[in-house]
């Protein structure tokens, strides 16, 4: 991640007023604090991940250890399993309301957690009734959040044959259906339960109504806004929507051409923190897929671990590159180490290496030489746009839950829907030499200043100059400009 004080240290132009410098940096601040924002919601991912996958048949279901002799019993324990992660997958919006407020909002407690859950409550129902009184039960939004209660008697539970009594059955708003604003208007309810914490926590009330000042006055400020925003968002999404999903789709559809594209944005915007603004889109609101039950899943994770058996070829070139080209970019930079140094950088590139390897978390290798050496972070782009291309256009497809780590190809290594593994695991293999040999060239030939060949400050350090007579003697001691040196006063001093 970007160091979060960077944009907030950005110096004001001379002249005591912001000008299109100031307003930039002002504007770059805000979208790093969306990024950082976005990285609590994300984070429950791997929760997530790892028990939707554990639930599945081949695993702990019929098909893997439920199968086995004696072992039936796992049966319902996996659909519990997968039913826990799957929950996660259906909150994701309120999830992300949650997390963005807290993590947009300066100075966050609970109050601004509340706060998003109540407007993003608001906003969902509001939304939904919308779309279904506007764009009417067989529209194109309708149709998505419409249901059709069947009529049975209110005793037996019996279905109804009664031809009047079926046709009396009105279409209502299925509420167990994500609302289609999805992730996106989780995001923007957050963003907007974040700006009226900050603008109203500590508002003052007449006294007849203090109770409702403050901390409290903000969940029913937001519950107001969630109403405004569901009631507009509802009315434009028919269009937003289908921009959005167009967007999304002609990504996708480039193939191999948005994939690069997309692995070289994703690695431009790593050192401003982001990388998981561009994320969010593609992870959770790119394509759609319609599964068996009539569930509608939006996003490259969550359709991927829905069964969707087109997802996963925008995720899968990430794999080569982190568990394997960065360990070899690690290797290149502990070997191109001055020898005086390299047990040190040793102890430093190493543990960093098998973190990426492992769980799939590059930072700690990535800034290692990406401000002291921007030449490699140059490589570096264009090596994750091409492995995302080539192994799109390959159609290799594996997702992942947090990172393209070991731990997520593990788990994922046997869905359904995964393919083209082997190739996968060769073109590592093939990046990490890559990576390898073209970091190691470039540093040593170049003489490129990371971890281990900085210029030793000493030796720049001029000789000094015979000592003038008179002049109090430095040799023992810093110099104190009375006469005396540090060693000469008292401690206490």
């Amino acid at each position: 991640m970007s160091d979060p004080t960077a944009a907030r240290t950005t110096p004001t132009p001379s002249g005591g007023s912001a000008g299109g410098g100031g307003r930039g940096s002002a504007t770059l601040a805000v979208l790093q604090r969306l990024g950082r924002s976005l990285m609590m919601p994300i984070a429950v991912l791997p929760a997530a991940a790892i028990l939707l996958r554990l639930g599945q048949p081949d695993l702990l279901g019929a098909d893997g250890l439920a199968g086995l002799p004696g072992m039936a019993w796992m049966d319902p324990v996996s659909g519990a399993v997968g039913t826990a992660g799957d929950a996660i997958f259906q909150a994701l919006p309120l999830l992300f309301a949650i997390g963005v407020a807290i993590g947009f909002a300066k100075r966050a407690d609970g109050s601004t957690a509340l706060a998003a859950v109540v407007g993003y409550l608001v906003f969902d129902r509001v939304a939904t009734w919308t779309m279904f009184t506007f764009d009417g039960p067989q529209g194109d939004l309708g149709s998505q959040i419409t249901s059709y209660p069947l009529a049975v008697d209110p005793v037996t539970r019996e279905p109804l044959t009664d031809p009047a009594t079926v046709n009396a059955v009105a279409p209502a708003i299925d509420h167990a259906i994500k609302n289609p604003t999805d992730v996106l208007g989780g995001i923007a309810m957050g963003l907007i339960a974040a700006l009226l914490w900050q603008r109203y926590h500590r508002i003052k009330l007449p006294t007849w109504l203090g109770f409702f000042g403050g901390r409290r006055f903000v969940p029913i400020v937001t519950a107001l806004a969630g109403l405004v925003m569901g009631v507009a968002l509802g009315l434009i999404w028919p269009i937003v929507g289908m921009w959005i999903q167009n967007l999304g789709e002609a990504i996708i559809g480039a193939g191999a051409l948005g994939a690069g594209l997309y692995g070289l944005i994703n690695r431009i915007l790593l050192p401003l923190g982001l990388h998981h603004v561009v994320n969010s889109f593609i992870w959770f609101v790119s394509g759609g897929y319609t599964a068996d039950d009539g569930t509608v899943s939006n996003g490259e994770i969550t359709r991927y671990f829905a069964g969707d058996p087109d997802a996963g070829g925008m995720l899968s070139g990430f794999f080569p590159v982190l568990m394997f080209g960065l360990p070899g970019a690690a290797l290149a930079m502990w070997l191109a180490a001055s020898p005086a140094r390299r047990a040190q950088i040793g102890s430093i590139m190493i543990p960093a290496a098998l973190t990426a390897f492992v769980t799939g978390i590059t930072e700690p290798v990535e800034f290692a030489f990406i401000f002291v050496a921007p030449l490699l972070f140059g490589v570096h782009i264009v090596l994750t746009g091409v492995s995302m291309a080539v192994l799109n256009a390959l159609d290799v497809q594996l997702g992942f839950g947090f990172s393209a780590g070991l731990i997520d190809l593990l788990l994922n290594a046997t869905k359904d829907n995964t393919q083209g593994l082997g190739i996968l695991l060769l073109f590592g293999l093939m990046y990490f030499v890559v990576y390898f040999a073209i970091f190691y060239l470039l540093i040593t030939r170049l003489n490129l200043p990371t971890p281990g060949r900085e210029s030793d400050p000493e030796e720049n350090v001029p000789a000094a100059e015979p000592a003038a007579a008179g002049a109090e003697d430095r040799s023992d001691g810093v110099g104190r400009g009375d006469g005396t040196t540090v060693r000469d006063r008292d401690p206490a001093d």
